[in-house]
């Protein structure tokens, strides 16, 4: 199925509590796989606005996930550090590995990258959150 990103469901907001709801402000999620009628995996096409953040440090019990960078840079945060992904570069974060993980735009572009993850049945998978002082 041909996919026109114009007509994909979007999704700007977040289900954080307040306190956090202004760090991923400027973050929009085009939902692709849900446009493609995917069932088993999502494909989310996201922008960042200058200084959001995709999401707050985290890691799947159950869900792999992976990005591909279309348009950056933007800063990736792992238990490693700040690592500076490129257009073109790709990450991945297998189930289950305790790693918290998000990504900031620090440019003064808005950047573009893919996000992919397999879609466990409602409850069979649960995600971990920093507590707030590791939150970058």
């Amino acid at each position: 199925m041909i996919i026109n990103p114009e007509r994909a469901p979007e999704r700007k907001g977040t289900n954080y509590p307040e306190a956090f709801k202004n760090l991923v402000s400027g973050r929009t999620k085009k939902r692709l796989g849900d446009a493609a009628g995917l069932k088993n995996f999502g494909v989310n096409l996201v922008t960042l606005e200058p200084g959001s953040w995709s999401s707050i440090r985290h890691w799947h019990s159950r869900q792999d996930e992976f990005i591909y960078v279309i348009k950056g840079p933007i800063t990736l945060v792992t238990d490693e550090g700040e690592e500076m992904l490129q257009t073109g570069a790709m990450a991945g974060f297998p189930a289950g590995e305790a790693n918290g993980h998000h990504l900031i735009n620090n440019s003064s572009a808005i950047v573009t990258y893919l996000e992919i993850g397999d879609q466990p049945k409602a409850g069979a998978t649960r995600s971990q959150y920093r507590r707030s002082s590791q939150l970058s």
